[in-house]
Protein backbone atom coordinates (compact mmCIF):
# COMPACT_ATOMS: atom_id res chain seq x y z
CA UNK A 1 0.00 0.00 0.00
CA UNK A 2 3.18 2.33 -0.90
CA UNK A 3 1.95 4.22 -4.11
CA UNK A 4 1.12 3.17 -7.59
CA UNK A 5 2.27 0.81 -9.85
CA UNK A 6 5.54 1.69 -11.07
CA UNK A 7 6.43 3.05 -14.65
CA UNK A 8 4.53 6.42 -14.28
CA UNK A 9 7.57 8.70 -15.45
CA UNK A 10 8.49 11.99 -16.24
CA UNK A 11 7.61 13.03 -19.94
CA UNK A 12 4.73 10.91 -20.21
CA UNK A 13 2.07 12.28 -22.39
CA UNK A 14 -1.51 11.88 -23.07
CA UNK A 15 -3.57 13.18 -25.61
CA UNK A 16 -7.66 14.19 -26.07
CA UNK A 17 -8.91 15.77 -29.20
CA UNK A 18 -12.56 17.74 -28.38
CA UNK A 19 -14.57 19.67 -30.96
CA UNK A 20 -16.36 23.07 -29.25
CA UNK A 21 -19.83 22.50 -29.04
CA UNK A 22 -22.46 25.08 -27.86
CA UNK A 23 -22.65 23.80 -24.27
CA UNK A 24 -18.97 24.28 -23.70
CA UNK A 25 -19.85 28.17 -24.69
CA UNK A 26 -18.83 31.33 -22.08
CA UNK A 27 -21.45 31.25 -20.47
CA UNK A 28 -23.30 32.17 -17.00
CA UNK A 29 -27.25 31.27 -15.46
CA UNK A 30 -27.87 29.68 -19.14
CA UNK A 31 -26.85 33.12 -20.73
CA UNK A 32 -24.19 32.95 -23.85
CA UNK A 33 -21.70 35.50 -22.77
CA UNK A 34 -19.23 34.65 -26.02
CA UNK A 35 -20.07 32.13 -28.30
CA UNK A 36 -16.60 30.50 -27.96
CA UNK A 37 -14.76 27.98 -26.12
CA UNK A 38 -15.00 28.68 -22.27
CA UNK A 39 -12.60 28.43 -19.93
CA UNK A 40 -14.62 26.45 -17.42
CA UNK A 41 -14.51 24.09 -20.63
CA UNK A 42 -10.77 24.15 -21.07
CA UNK A 43 -10.02 23.41 -17.17
CA UNK A 44 -12.06 20.26 -17.64
CA UNK A 45 -11.18 19.06 -20.48
CA UNK A 46 -7.42 19.75 -18.51
CA UNK A 47 -8.10 17.82 -15.57
CA UNK A 48 -9.51 14.98 -17.79
CA UNK A 49 -6.64 14.81 -19.79
CA UNK A 50 -4.35 15.18 -16.60
CA UNK A 51 -6.17 12.44 -15.21
CA UNK A 52 -5.31 10.20 -18.16
CA UNK A 53 -1.64 10.16 -16.72
CA UNK A 54 -2.54 8.55 -14.07
CA UNK A 55 -4.88 5.95 -14.41
CA UNK A 56 -2.98 3.38 -15.70
CA UNK A 57 -0.83 3.27 -12.21
CA UNK A 58 -3.73 3.66 -9.90
CA UNK A 59 -3.60 0.89 -7.68
CA UNK A 60 -7.21 -1.00 -6.59
CA UNK A 61 -6.85 1.22 -3.26
CA UNK A 62 -6.19 4.20 -4.55
CA UNK A 63 -7.74 7.04 -6.13
CA UNK A 64 -6.61 10.72 -7.53
CA UNK A 65 -8.22 13.71 -6.28
CA UNK A 66 -7.78 17.27 -8.26
CA UNK A 67 -5.93 19.52 -5.54
CA UNK A 68 -5.54 23.03 -7.87
CA UNK A 69 -5.53 24.19 -11.13
CA UNK A 70 -4.05 27.03 -13.15
CA UNK A 71 -4.62 28.01 -16.36
CA UNK A 72 -3.95 31.10 -19.03
CA UNK A 73 -6.71 31.41 -21.92
CA UNK A 74 -5.03 33.02 -24.54
CA UNK A 75 -6.75 32.81 -27.69
CA UNK A 76 -10.84 31.97 -28.50
CA UNK A 77 -11.66 28.45 -30.29
CA UNK A 78 -15.06 29.14 -32.12
CA UNK A 79 -17.60 26.62 -32.47
CA UNK A 80 -16.88 23.29 -34.19
CA UNK A 81 -13.28 23.80 -34.02
CA UNK A 82 -11.66 21.43 -33.08
CA UNK A 83 -9.06 21.43 -29.80
CA UNK A 84 -6.47 19.12 -28.88
CA UNK A 85 -5.12 18.87 -25.14
CA UNK A 86 -1.77 17.35 -24.70
CA UNK A 87 -0.76 16.96 -20.79
CA UNK A 88 2.68 16.15 -19.71
CA UNK A 89 3.66 14.86 -16.51
CA UNK A 90 6.44 17.14 -15.34
CA UNK A 91 7.17 15.82 -11.34
CA UNK A 92 5.96 12.81 -9.39
CA UNK A 93 6.52 12.93 -5.61
CA UNK A 94 4.68 12.48 -2.53
CA UNK A 95 1.90 11.40 -3.88
CA UNK A 96 1.38 14.70 -5.82
CA UNK A 97 1.28 14.88 -9.87
CA UNK A 98 2.07 18.03 -11.33
CA UNK A 99 1.15 18.35 -15.26
CA UNK A 100 1.68 20.73 -17.82
CA UNK A 101 -0.94 20.80 -20.44
CA UNK A 102 -1.33 23.09 -23.46
CA UNK A 103 -4.43 23.28 -25.55
CA UNK A 104 -4.33 24.53 -30.07
CA UNK A 105 -6.77 24.95 -32.27
CA UNK A 106 -6.52 22.24 -35.29
CA UNK A 107 -4.20 24.94 -37.22
CA UNK A 108 -1.70 24.85 -34.58
CA UNK A 109 -2.63 27.95 -32.62
CA UNK A 110 -1.86 27.82 -28.92
CA UNK A 111 -4.88 28.76 -27.13
CA UNK A 112 -4.22 27.95 -23.36
CA UNK A 113 -1.83 26.43 -21.05
CA UNK A 114 -1.76 25.41 -17.85
CA UNK A 115 -1.01 23.52 -14.59
CA UNK A 116 -2.24 21.02 -12.84
CA UNK A 117 -2.00 19.13 -9.63
CA UNK A 118 -3.36 15.90 -8.33
CA UNK A 119 -3.11 14.22 -5.25
CA UNK A 120 -3.13 9.91 -4.70
CA UNK A 121 -4.59 8.89 -2.30
CA UNK A 122 -6.39 5.76 -0.60
CA UNK A 123 -9.89 5.60 -1.43
CA UNK A 124 -11.01 4.84 2.15
CA UNK A 125 -9.30 8.56 2.59
CA UNK A 126 -10.94 10.35 0.20
CA UNK A 127 -14.53 8.26 1.29
CA UNK A 128 -13.77 9.87 4.42
CA UNK A 129 -12.88 13.63 3.34
CA UNK A 130 -15.98 13.66 1.08
CA UNK A 131 -18.34 11.96 3.43
CA UNK A 132 -17.58 14.50 6.12
CA UNK A 133 -18.78 17.03 2.93
CA UNK A 134 -21.58 15.28 2.66
CA UNK A 135 -22.46 14.20 5.91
Amino acid sequence: MNGMKPGMEVGRQETIDVKVTKDMFASFEGNVVHPVYSTVSMVYHMEWVSRKIILPFLEEHEEGMGASVSVKHLDAAPLNTNVRLTATLTEYKDHQVITEVEAYREEGQLIGKGTVKQVILPKEVIEKRTGQLHG
